[in-house]
């Protein structure tokens, strides 16, 4: 139902009692699969770099602001950089089985007066793609980010990375639309696709996400029972008109 002023126009429904939440505090996260921890130069970047060596060709890094890295000096001179500060707030993935560093991820964009973080500057490692960890870990972060009270969860990639735009539809993200030549980076244009889930999404996402990680779905690993795409595309307000055709 629309909301209207006094002089009759059109405005956005009242928020009565919203408080901004608190900047996420930097803390693990503990799944069944992998530990979302807070990003340790000295602690992770060896592990990573190791992990992310598993990469021969560099592909992981094509959509990435930097990378590939021929050394472990040039990957911790350029981390160092990146997660000096607050905002992006890095997190290193580690998986349990065995227990390594395979991967980071960020919350960027952090914006508590609006409610609205994104996740991004995902480097996830071959020991980590497509391994429930993986999803795991997007799981958890999000979680975490609603249970702090952000009302807005966002996720953006550059237009022409279809696997992100495939597994931001598959994380049950809705599509937003492209920003045209919104930034530029490796010295080349990067039109944006833009994703989010809203905080009124969220518990029924949830339900689909601990649907898809119980142990009975991913029993002994061996492959899915049931897919996570199939358990979030109902729950979109809006799908991906590129990725959704293929």
């Amino acid at each position: 139902m629309s909301q209207h002023n006094q002089l009759g126009q059109p405005v956005g429904q009242p928020l009565p009692d919203w408080q901004p939440p608190l900047h996420p505090p930097r803390m693990p996260i503990q799944g069944q699969y992998c530990t979302v921890a807070p990003f340790d130069l000295a602690l992770h970047a060896t592990a990573l770099f190791a992990a992310n060596s598993q990469d021969d060709e560099g592909r992981m890094w094509t959509y990435l602001s930097g990378g590939p890295f021929d050394s472990l000096a040039a990957y911790h001179s350029w981390m160092g950089g990146l997660s000096a500060g607050n905002d992006p707030q890095f997190y290193t993935i580690i998986d349990h089985q065995p227990a390594r560093a395979v991967g980071v991820a960020a919350y960027l964009r952090i914006a508590p007066a609006a409610g609205s973080i994104e996740v991004g500057h995902l480097a996830f490692s071959p020991l980590l793609q497509r391994q429930p960890a993986a999803t795991e870990a997007m799981f958890l972060m999000m979680q975490h980010a609603f249970e702090l009270g952000y009302r807005r969860y966002e996720w953006k990639c550059d237009a022409l990375n279809m696997r992100s735009r495939a597994a931001a539809q598959r994380l049950g993200f809705s599509f937003e639309g492209v920003f045209r030549q919104a930034g530029v980076y490796k010295g080349r244009n990067r039109d944006t696709a833009w994703f989010s889930v809203l905080d009124s999404e969220w518990p029924a996402l949830h339900q689909a996400f601990t649907r898809w990680l119980a142990p009975a779905n991913l029993a002994d690993g061996g492959p899915q029972r049931e897919s996570l795409r199939a358990l979030t595309a109902p729950l979109l307000a809006q799908r991906d008109p590129v990725t959704s055709s293929r």
